[in-house]
């Protein structure tokens, strides 16, 4: 029964994700009142995708250095680069530069997690990765910003630490050490039972982060569908060049495929918001907001693409998770 309503949702992730981020609109007022609640949610998100995992995993994140370099460098180099690009040829407005460029900025999304752990990507990479690139941070969004906006911006270190330990590491330290004593039967008793939870965690992300949002989207122009629709061209052009450079350099290992694929397009817009809200002038936080409607969205469509392109019936059946070679 729980491997059914599983299979559903994952089948249903394209439609059951916007229906929740417009759910999330419609009950603003309450919605907003639970963002306490989505650290909480991440961690246990990042505690069922590390139950898979054992310690010969993590040791082999660090014999793939290309898979962690070229993520960094896709997500803090080349994105942010084509944001500019992009926005300052079809805008021409600086703040609104300057917004577009800080939603490609900011660190991976936690999410992703969930997402490489659905279709049999490389769980060790993909946690690597979102902690070096998350303790980076507080160097690389501030040097993007003063290039593009000609300061500095502080970022509070102390808070992306705290974050980081308890969404990320905490949790998915628990979920290896847990595995480890039981040398592999806790991943296997309760990743089926978390996994239908994950994923409702998801749905629950949306529905809050919308809900959050929605006074962005009372005023409805068609300035606002003119950002909005550069954003979407902007995050799904970015899972494409994930997707084509991830099967390119990694043919024959489609596990650091997936994992460069989710890594590169998810971003943690919540971070984002923050800075464009308290540094910067509303306008500014405006595409970073829009960021929001369609992460998880893409994320559900690449899944798909990605089923096709690897001939699977259901997420993630053919790629096969070989970490130790």
């Amino acid at each position: 029964m729980l491997e059914r309503f599983d299979g559903f949702l994952k089948k249903g992730m394209p439609v059951i994700t916007p229906l929740s981020l417009v759910a999330g609109v419609l009950i603003a007022d309450t919605g907003s009142r639970l963002l306490g609640f989505v650290p909480w949610i991440f961690a246990l998100m990042t505690f069922a995708g590390s139950l898979g995992m054992r310690t010969a995993d993590l040791k082999n994140a660090v014999r793939h250095p290309l898979a962690v370099l070229l993520s960094l460098a896709f997500l803090h180099l080349l994105i942010p680069v084509w944001a500019y690009v992009f926005s300052v040829l079809v805008f021409d407005d600086h703040l609104l530069t300057v917004g577009f460029v800080l939603s490609a900025a900011v660190p991976t999304g936690v999410s992703s997690i969930i997402w490489v752990s659905m279709y049999r990507g490389n769980l060790a990479l993909c946690l690597s990765i979102i902690l070096i690139n998350t303790m980076l941070a507080p160097l690389i969004i501030p040097a993007t910003l003063f290039v593009v906006a000609g300061k500095g911006v502080p970022v509070d270190t102390g808070a992306l630490v705290l974050d980081l330990l308890l969404m990320v590491v905490l949790p998915s330290l628990a979920g290896l050490l847990l595995n480890e004593w039981t040398k592999g039967q806790a991943g296997k008793l309760l990743g089926p039972k978390l996994s239908p939870l994950s994923k409702l965690s998801i749905f629950a992300i949306v529905l809050i982060n919308s809900s959050v949002i929605a006074p962005y989207l009372k005023n409805f122009d068609l300035d606002l569908l003119k950002v909005i629709a550069g954003v979407l061209l902007l995050s799904a052009s970015g899972y494409a060049f994930a997707l084509l450079i991830g099967e390119k350099v990694w043919k024959g290992r489609p596990d650091i495929s997936v994992m460069f694929v989710f890594n590169g397009g998810m971003r943690n817009i919540a971070l984002g918001v923050v800075i464009a809200t308290v540094y910067f002038p509303a306008k500014v936080a405006v595409p970073v907001v829009c960021g929001m409607l369609f992460q998880q969205i893409l994320s559900a469509v690449l899944g798909k693409v990605i089923e096709r392109r690897h001939g699977m019936g259901e997420a993630g059946q053919a790629i096969p998770q070989n970490h130790a070679s």
